[in-house]
């Protein structure tokens, strides 16, 4: 039985807007397990987005537990939050925010480098992960140099070259084609499976869900329901089921 790698408890995320309280995110709770994949679904407006930058700990909850790894965020100083951001989290957002100068190689590194971890091995393990993701003559390249969806495979290199906890993705298929974007997320699948790590990923596109193991919708900052059978999975990502 896999580990709970990320944990969410009562999570209430309020805004002010003109005298009014609006709860952006309104009493979620749900669990992931390392070795699983999720999507995170719903409309505009739906809380999603919100709810991810409090799991990547950049957005600090009104009330409610977030623990990753067993750890509490809300128990934590800024300075101990950065630390667990940097070690327990990895990244993938569907701007990339590769560094420009760097090569895919180097971009991937770079997250060795913040942990201090950086070493022939890191090296190894980093040009094995972007040969595995289809960039093994991609390693010398600039982003500028790569398109679209080959920089989006920098950045899901990066995002597990740490090994994290877990690993977030908001909208990774945003700018890509339709064929692009089916190999992003099947390789991203594999890589969450294959490694053992928690992923999330928040989609516009229900056609991506087939790659996952659960779908949980928002709407109105509130949790209304959970996808867990392979058939309702599939169903929705083909538009059979609607939602």
């Amino acid at each position: 039985m896999n580990s709970v790698a990320l944990e969410v408890r009562d999570l209430v995320k309020s805004f002010s807007l003109d005298g009014a309280t609006i709860n952006a995110v309104d009493g979620v709770s749900f669990q992931v397990k390392s070795g699983e994949f999720v999507a995170l679904v719903g409309p505009s407006g739906s809380g999603k987005t919100t709810m991810l930058s409090i799991l990547a700990a950049l957005l600090t909850p009104t009330t409610g537990q977030v623990l990753i790894d067993g750890q509490d965020l809300a128990q934590m100083n800024e300075k101990k939050r950065v630390k667990l951001r940097r070690e327990k989290i990895g990244f993938t957002f569907q701007s990339n925010n590769l560094i420009p100068y760097l090569t895919a190689r180097e971009n991937v590194e770079f997250m060795l480098r913040l942990n201090n971890k950086m070493n022939r091995t890191g090296r190894v393990r980093s040009d094995e992960l972007l040969a595995r993701l289809g960039l093994a003559d991609r390693l010398h390249n600039l982003p500028a140099q790569m398109s679209g969806g080959q920089q989006q495979r920098v950045a899901i290199a990066r995002a597990l070259i740490h090994n994290p906890a877990v690993v977030l993705a908001d909208e990774p298929t945003a700018s890509l084609d339709t064929e692009r974007a089916f190999q992003v997320v099947e390789t991203f699948a594999h890589l969450i499976h294959e490694n053992d790590r928690a992923g999330i990923m928040v989609t516009h596109d229900l056609r991506m869900c087939q790659f996952v193991d659960r779908v949980l919708q928002m709407q109105d900052g509130k949790l209304v329901r959970v996808y867990e059978s392979k058939q309702e999975i599939m169903e929705l990502a083909q538009g059979v089921l609607k939602h």
